[in-house]
This record gives C-alpha cells, sequence and structure tokens, in this order.
C-alpha cells in the first residue's frame, strides 16, 4: 500500500476521534499527519515521515494549545440564579448541624443547607458552595 494512503487513513481517523471528542486532543495530529503526506510524495522512508509526524505534531500542541485554548474560553461567564447565591449571607431559619440539613433563606427564598459546624437558627451565615440542590454554609464573621 502506498505511504500516502496509510497517511490520509490516519488523517481520517485522527479527524473522527476529534469529532466525537472535542476535547482538542487530535486535532494537531491531524495537522501532523497532513504534512507527513506531503512528505511522503517525495520521501519514500516511512520512519522519516513518522519522525517528522511526531514532532510536528507535538510543536504544534506545543506552541498553539494554549492559544487556541484562550481564545475558545467563555470571557463574559454570567452567573445563573444557583451560581450567584455562592459567597452571598443567608440567614439560618432551620437548625444546622454537622450529621442534619438545616434550611436559610437567602435572595427571598429557602434553600436546604449543610454545614461543617452547628448553626442555630437566625444566625447569619455565608454561602461557601453547592453540593447538588443543597447550599454549603459557614457562619457568617
Amino acid at each position: 500500500m502506498e505511504a500516502w494512503i496509510t497517511w490520509l487513513i490516519i488523517i481520517l481517523i485522527l479527524s473522527f476521534i476529534e469529532i466525537i471528542t472535542i476535547n482538542l486532543v487530535t486535532i494537531w495530529f491531524v495537522a501532523s499527519a497532513a504534512v507527513a503526506l506531503v512528505v511522503s510524495l517525495f520521501i519514500d522512508s516511512f520512519y522519516i515521515e513518522f519522525i517528522i509526524f511526531g514532532v510536528c505534531g507535538f510543536v504544534l500542541m506545543i506552541l498553539t494549545r494554549p492559544l487556541l485554548l484562550k481564545l475558545l474560553k467563555i470571557k463574559d461567564k454570567e452567573a445563573t440564579n444557583l451560581d450567584r447565591v455562592i459567597g452571598m449571607n443567608a440567614i439560618c431559619t432551620e437548625e444546622i448541624s454537622r450529621n442534619k440539613v438545616g434550611e436559610v433563606k437567602v435572595d427571598g427564598k429557602r434553600w436546604s443547607a449543610t454545614s461543617q459546624s452547628k448553626i442555630n437558627v437566625g444566625d447569619e451565615v455565608i454561602i461557601t458552595n453547592i453540593d447538588g440542590v443543597k447550599l454549603k454554609v459557614k457562619k457568617g464573621e
């Protein structure tokens, strides 16, 4: 089988993997396989083509991945109703302890809440995280 056909098959396989994963894992090796395909038209040594494929893929990944990830990052992440309560102050409406889920009121809504320490009704708390549908809180300062 001709070397260029081998490289074409490799390009198709790597492209399929990239389409399935969408994690920018094989895209650089698709490009380097294309370079190796072109090189295979002029050089008959598969070993040299494979070395060019590997080196070109790693160089492309090292040089372009950080830039590409930066470009693809969402710049203005808008907080959802769930995200925006993190860091807010709330009032404990039902006692919370290590082994007991309690309740807090934040932004006019009541939420189930857990804590590593005991929190009494009426205490002010700070929301630190969200675990499923429960808020994780700590005593306010």
